[in-house]
């Protein structure tokens, strides 16, 4: 860690270090489970004829497994990029206007790189792509 972005001090951030040490630690067990639980259903499936409504199921299983691991990759690269942040000294600064995170949204959410304006801009700019 080189500097201390915004005066926050070192306790601060040795404590968003442990929080996002510890949630990066969970999104890994929780990616572990998902892949456990699709090669259970792909086993499962091996080699058995299965009734049509079975193969639906297992098909639904997967697809909301899938989604489900999309996003827990997304929130772990998102507590990748804090802690790379907190190693570079500019945890507490947007990625994207190097604006101040405010303190109250980094106690919420230690992994936030950007101000929670940006945050929703990001956010009506991807439903936008998304209803187009």
């Amino acid at each position: 860690m080189t500097s201390r972005p915004l005066g926050l001090d070192p306790a601060f951030i040795a404590s968003q270090r442990r929080k996002l040490i510890a949630e990066r630690t969970r999104l890994a067990r929780m990616l572990a489970s998902e892949d456990d639980e699709d090669r259970m259903v792909a086993s499962a499936d091996a080699g058995q004829a299965n009734e049509t409504e079975d193969l639906a199921q297992d098909l639904a299983i997967t697809e909301n497994n899938d989604a489900l691991s999309a996003t827990l990759v997304e929130q772990r690269n998102r507590v990748e990029r804090a802690l790379a942040k907190i190693e570079e000294g500019t945890y507490g600064v947007s990625d994207r206007s190097g604006e101040p995170i405010d303190v109250a949204r980094l106690q919420a959410h230690p992994e936030a790189v950007l101000t929670l304006e940006e945050e929703k801009d990001a956010a009506r700019r991807a439903l936008s792509q998304v209803a187009r």
